[in-house]
């Protein structure tokens, strides 16, 4: 381009500032990098991870991710390629500028036009010598989002505005410079400007305002239309909080919840929910002719004191912690399996489990609770691990890098990792030879420096300060007072989300461990509820279980009804999941009578007393157990896949245990039972429950006079291979 057609540019850039700036360049208010620019970066996406946040930056020019490092972004900004992107004596024509408006080639084509209000505000900042804001600049100290709820109709629209609060109590608004975002744009889409719109789906989503990496959320309800009364709410059975908050929410909505479940759906429930196993036809039979009004109450105690209890409970955070035994050696992994088991059994609080994990010292093979800190050596290694566990924080993004959705930056990272720097090894070998005895101790002193600056890092709980920590003071114990301390927002939240999760087949938040301001719950007066409740009972992981489980919510079918049809998340009926590996291995043999063959277990154990994933199962791998013998270890899946149908019509090992001669098919068979006295015991043993009439007809056309154990074969295989049968409903 002639150097004559960038003067002409220039000018008519000039002049369309004159024209358009005016009110603007009469304001006092500086325009400053840190509060101003860096917030429009974010907005219209330059510092994400898909543009120039990348961590090599994109076509030569490099931001922070979503502006984590305000000093690297203003020196890549004005001083990189000897100050090339901007022009002090022509703003309007800088090459940011002639990029971002996309007068010249740009990848990410124009983010915003010539004269908007972004163009002329980024011409101030240049033309006011591209300020930063001054370090004894009022703090900000947090973003809000006004108005914080809003109810919508299909194709109704409103505005949103979001404010910056500061340490001096100034406010100022932001919303022309805050990010948006829907978490759910089929029910309410968001446009950069903060226009919010209805859209056709009814329901509740989450709209986020970023501001200088702080997050308001505005939860936009979307009811299903038409009218229900208040008495109808007013009139909903309530046994306990968690009834009344979750009707609440159901309100806003324009929900009703689904009927009762009945008495076999609920027995049946109640027994796979809390112990893992069916219940047996006497126990369903005693259960259906008893008439009292809290026999499911009582129920709920009297499982919760079975032994099954604690196995079952112990499998759950054996797939949280069991580690790798080609790592620590399959000695250490039955030593933690032993002592999650006993912890369950026990019903240790909570808080008291979780110091004993944190602060763990020892030998692997004597003390469970060490292996954690063999399985997780390197310090950022169990740093991330254990506030993901505990506190449902995901620093593991931090190590890097600021949190692309949250507020945590590489500075919690290090610091929160830095309370196991003075964790110290003694023993065993290096994988992947390491089956040896290992000592955790703490050491008096140790360090751990910070991934970006190389400094050494000091110990920091998230949301506080660092500490000084003296050399006759173990960092973790420091760590274990203030997770478990009542004050901490993270603790006792997240293991409620856990358990609810258990209970009820999905989480108030989801995924169950990952609580961030940008991954609302979708009741958080009902888990702020649970946690407060499970602090004031001690940490009581039972008393929390019999409390949800005791609600009118947990009762409920999961048939749907006219207004809760599209409900997933916010509990208006019951949600149906597929039994867990060893739950539904443990099933098919307890209903016909057959053992499994474990290795390194004694003859009868039940797939759920599994001490090692390394005990070979085609059913347990084909439906879903996870595999700690990769790195990372594999999650445990839910999903119904086709192999695991196919699997239940056509194994060989099935097959089997079908016709096995000392099996249940053959002893009842060969008894003097009735075919409808069969059919009806089939039933009980599979569903908790009695044929319809219509089941009962079929099912006896099915059992002639001859090849009696044949048909009684056919008939258990064929309610083995149904949903009703692998599904928790």
């Amino acid at each position: 381009m002639s150097r004559f057609l960038q003067c002409v540019r220039a000018l008519v850039a000039a002049m369309s500032i004159g024209a358009l700036t005016g009110d603007l360049v009469a304001e006092e208010v500086a325009v400053t990098f840190e509060h101003d620019i860096q917030p429009l970066l974010t907005r219209f996406g330059c510092n994400s991870g898909a543009c120039h946040g990348k961590s090599r930056g994109q076509n030569g020019f490099a931001l922070s991710l979503l502006g984590f490092d305000s000093d690297f972004d203003y020196a890549s900004i004005t001083r990189e390629g000897r100050g090339r992107r901007i022009s002090s004596s022509a703003p309007a024509s800088s090459l940011l500028l002639e990029k971002a408006t996309g007068r010249l080639p740009h990848g990410g084509g124009a983010r915003f036009a010539v004269g908007s209000k972004q163009f002329r505000l980024l011409v101030r900042w240049l033309e006011g010598g591209y300020p930063r804001t001054p370090a004894d600049a009022p703090k900000l100290v947090r973003v809000v989002v006004e108005p914080p709820t809003k109810s919508l109709v299909a194709g109704q629209s409103t505005d949103l505005q979001v404010f910056a609060e500061y340490s001096d109590g100034s406010r100022r608004d932001v919303t022309e410079s805050a990010a948006y975002q829907s978490n759910d744009r089929t029910i309410a889409s968001v446009t950069d400007d903060g226009l919010v719109k209805a859209g056709p789906v009814p329901g509740e989503t989450a709209v986020l305002a970023r501001y200088m990496n702080n997050i308001a959320v505005c939860h936009i309800a979307l009811p299903i239309p038409g009218n229900v009364s208040d008495d109808t709410y007013a009139n909903l059975p309530t046994n306990n909080e968690i009834d009344q908050l979750v009707w609440k929410k159901l309100k806003v909505l324009g929900m009703l919840p689904s009927g009762v479940a009945g008495d076999s759906k609920f027995i049946r429930r109640a027994y796979l929910r809390v112990i893992g196993r069916l219940p047996k036809p006497a126990e369903v039979r005693a259960f259906l002719a008893d008439s009292s009004s809290d026999k499911r109450s009582r129920l709920v105690d009297k499982l919760l004191q079975r032994p099954e209890y604690g196995d079952f409970w112990a499998n759950k955070w054996a797939d949280l912690l069991r580690p790798n035994p080609y790592r620590v050696g399959i000695k250490a992994v039955w030593t933690l399996d032993a002592y999650l088991r006993k912890s369950f059994r026990k019903n240790v609080p909570y808080d008291q489990f979780a110091r004993e994990l944190v602060t763990a010292k020892g030998s692997t093979w004597k003390n469970g609770a060490t292996v954690i800190h063999r399985d997780r050596p390197l310090t950022v290694e169990i740093g991330s691990s254990v506030s993901q566990l505990f506190l449902g924080v995901r620093l593991e993004c931090a190590k890097c890098h600021h949190h692309p959705f949250e507020v945590w930056s590489q500075d919690d990272f290090f610091g929160f990792a830095a309370f196991f720097a003075r964790v110290g090894h003694n023993g065993g070998l290096s994988p992947p030879i390491s089956g040896g005895e290992e000592l955790i101790y703490t050491k008096p002193s140790g360090s751990l420096r910070h991934g970006r600056t190389g400094a050494n890092v000091l110990p920091q709980v998230l949301l506080g300060n660092p500490l000084t920590i003296g050399p006759d003071k173990d960092p973790r114990e420091v760590l274990a007072d203030w997770m478990t301390s009542p004050e901490n927002p993270f603790f006792a939240k997240v293991m409620a989300n856990r358990v609810w999760a258990e209970i009820m087949g999905r989480g108030l938040v989801e995924p169950v461990d990952d609580i961030r301001a940008t991954n609302p719950s979708t009741n958080e007066e009902l888990l702020e509820f649970l946690a407060e409740d499970f602090r004031s009972y001690d940490y009581d992981v039972k008393h929390l279980i019999a409390t949800i489980m005791k609600s009118h919510v947990f009762e409920l079918s999961s048939t749907p009804v006219s207004r809760n049809v599209g409900d997933q998340r916010n509990f208006a009926r019951a949600y149906r999941h597929r039994m867990g590996a060893e739950v539904l291995l443990d099933a098919v043999n307890d209903i016909l009578e057959t053992e499994e063959t474990f290795a390194a277990m004694p003859p009868g154990s039940r797939a759920t007393q599994l001490w090692t994933y390394r005990s070979s199962s085609l059913f347990l791998d084909t439906f879903g157990r996870p595999d700690p013998n990769q790195d990372p270890p594999c999650e445990r899946s839910s999903d119904s896949t086709t192999p695991q149908i196919l699997h239940l019509m056509n194994s060989p090992a099935l097959n089997k245990k079908l016709a096995n001669d000392s099996g249940r098919v053959a002893r009842l068979a060969a008894s003097d039972m009735a075919n409808a006295e069969i059919i009806d015991e089939a039933y009980l043993l599979m569903f908790s429950r009695r044929p319809t009439a219509e089941e009962s007809k079929k099912a006896a056309a099915s059992l002639p006079s001859k090849d009696r154990r044949l048909s009684v074969e056919d008939l258990f295989w064929a309610l083995l291979n149904t949903p009703e049968f692998s599904f928790i409903d």
